[in-house]
């Protein structure tokens, strides 16, 4: 297969003063249809024509208004990047040396050998170019497909804002904490940032500290020499290591022993670390990205988690939306589902029709965007004549209503608790959650003076 075959013309200017050596170069490298011709017999000529961004340029090292040297630091000059062959009557190795220096790619001593040499050069340069060109591609398509805007599908104004907030971590190198529901995204997002900041060609590492056993963690996090300890058969690097330059992401923060968060700490402060059963110190240039479905402040006051560690990861806080709160991004999630699981197999494309919608809107979603995903993916295995009907749209989870009226507990604080989370959900505007659950203001505020709701 012809691997320039999809390319367009590869442009060629010939810059040469002598009319027939030119026209012979000019005849040899036409020879090759993918190859476009622009020939000119001085400097000025060829400089004037830059902006039509030739792919290569040969170059004549004697020319009637400059030689090669100050010619190519013109060309040079204006564009950087072009391919120059330096072609000359003159065998001096100096000159060619010095010309090299100077960015020039080959210098080619005018004979009867010329042509053949110059036509590989050019088969060469064009390989790179056309490699460069695929480099460029890849990752042009790398990075939309972790743009944070395709990544996280949605454009309501909660997942406005988070947009926002991972726009202003990806420009720095500050720590991000995400905390939301279990489900709601917090390592897409922690993908978003890594992958659209400074670190994205170094290692992206995440670490789920709820799902290593208390005994193995330190090793995991932070390495271990060989004899440490039974097992321990040759030295290992811990995930700090191989997330360094770039970013760990560790998950379920407050999931993690107090004897553990200290060393933890010392990581971070030092920014340096040592192995199980080692001396050697390993120096770290790691950005942190933690995450929980925790209210980790609280966590400070109850005495789960240390509160100098929690000064040091907070940095950035982002609290992502449960899907509920999230409105009409539940049926573009949905469709955005539906599209990826008929691609991956191999489907026709499925609808979802108007009163399966109604249905998809109508229900609180526990499991967040997780859940959904997995609801989408059944709907379209169940559904008949390429379209979702309600039929098809199963709710498996136990629904947080059900939860909650399991508890035991008596009315008045089952009312505090429904007020309590109706206040968190519209920003402690009393009014609002008043008309929302059509009950006096005074009834709200009282309760807060009374200190049995917190805002």
């Amino acid at each position: 297969m012809d691997i320039f075959r999809t390319m367009e013309k590869f442009s060629i200017f010939i810059v040469d003063d002598d009319p027939w050596y030119g026209e012979i170069l000019e005849y040899y490298l036409s020879m090759n249809p993918d190859y476009s011709i622009s020939r000119f017999t001085n400097a000025k000529d060829c400089l004037a024509n830059l902006n039509k961004k030739p792919d290569l340029i040969t170059l004549d090292f004697q020319l009637p208004d400059g030689n090669g040297d100050e010619v190519l630091k013109k060309i040079k000059k204006i564009n950087p990047n072009i391919p120059v062959i330096i072609i000359s009557a003159q065998e001096d190795i100096k000159t060619a040396v010095e010309l090299l220096k100077a960015g020039a790619t080959e210098y080619f001593v005018k004979d009867d050998n010329t042509k053949d040499l110059l036509w590989n050069a050019i088969i060469r340069i064009r390989e790179h170019v056309s490699l460069k060109q695929e480099v460029e591609h890849l990752r042009e398509e790398l990075g939309h497909k972790y743009d944070f805007s395709n990544l996280i599908k949605g454009n309501s104004p909660a997942l406005q804002k988070i947009f926002t907030l991972i726009e202003k971590a990806a420009k720095t190198n500050i720590n991000v904490s995400i905390t939301g529901e279990t489900g709601t995204g917090k390592e897409v997002v922690a993908k978003a940032i890594h992958h659209n900041s400074e670190r994205k060609k170094k290692n992206l590492v995440a670490v789920n500290m709820a799902a290593i056993p208390k005994e193995l963690i330190e090793s995991e996090l932070f390495g271990h020499e060989k004899g440490a300890f039974t097992g321990a058969q040759a030295r290992k690097a811990g995930k700090f290591e191989e997330a360094n330059h770039g970013t760990i992401f560790l998950d379920e923060i407050a999931e993690l022993d107090l004897s553990l968060q200290s060393k933890l700490l010392r990581v971070i402060q030092e920014r340096e670390l040592v192995r199980v059963g080692g001396n050697e110190k390993v120096t770290l240039d790691v950005r942190i990205i933690i995450a929980t479905h925790k209210d980790l402040a609280s966590e400070v006051k109850n005495g789960n988690f240390r509160e100098d560690l929690y000064y040091r990861v907070i940095g950035l806080p982002i609290e992502l939306p449960p899907l509920r709160e999230r409105g009409n991004d539940i049926l573009i999630l949905a469709k955005h589902f539906l599209t990826e699981f008929c691609k991956q197999n191999k489907m026709p494309s499925v609808n979802i029709s108007p009163k399966a919608k109604d249905k998809l809107m109508s229900y609180n979603y526990p499991g967040n965007v997780r859940e959904l995903k997995a609801i989408i993916d059944l709907a379209a295995v169940m559904c008949s004549n390429n379209e979702i009907t309600p039929d098809d749209i199963t709710f498996n989870s136990v629904s947080a209503n059900s939860q909650f009226m399991q508890q035991e507990k008596s009315l008045k604080a089952y009312t505090i608790d429904i007020i309590q989370s109706f206040l968190k959900k519209y920003d402690n505007n009393v009014v609002k959650v008043a008309d929302k659950l059509d009950i006096g203001k005074s009834t709200i505020y009282k309760l807060i003076q009374e200190k049995e709701i917190i805002i």
